[in-house]
């Protein structure tokens, strides 16, 4: 028999010890697919960085966009209240000073509506529904704090 080859006491039967060429094989195996893993890992964050740079390229070129439709669109509503204004004063019958005081006061309106906008949609920046969520979570009821 060979040195690989051991006889059990069942006739006919032969197990075989390990083979240290196939315990290396299979180690060799393991690290193999270790360092797939960390090649695949490593390929996931590399893409994962070059996303996030295409992101914030992406970001500041639409802050950018969005300074100069905003400032086009600041220059196009002057333009409309200097019509207004105009129109006032050639036929409305209305001083000059009295139009432009009025087209101030529409703006001033118009402002204070929509910082109203402004004020109501900011709750929604904090998030409420996933911190009433988390609160249903916490195993220590909020009267143990207060004492």
């Amino acid at each position: 028999m060979g040195t690989n080859a051991v006889n059990n006491d069942t006739p006919g039967q032969t197990t075989t010890c390990a083979d240290p060429r196939k315990d290396s094989g299979v180690l060799e195996d393991a690290q193999s697919l270790w360092q797939e893993l960390l090649g695949l890992s490593h390929d996931r964050f590399r893409l994962a960085a070059l996303e996030t740079r295409r992101a914030g390229e992406s970001v500041v070129a639409m802050i950018v966009a969005g300074i100069i439709v905003a400032l086009l669109l600041s220059s196009a509503w002057l333009g409309l209240l200097a019509a207004a204004v105009l129109w006032l004063i050639e036929h409305g019958g209305v001083a000059a000073g009295s139009a432009i005081l009025l087209a101030v006061a529409f703006n001033l309106l118009l402002a204070l509506l929509l910082c109203g906008v402004i004020r109501r949609k900011s709750h929604y920046l904090q998030f409420p529904a996933t911190l009433r969520s988390l609160r249903l979570l916490s195993p220590e009821p909020h009267d143990k704090e207060k004492s």
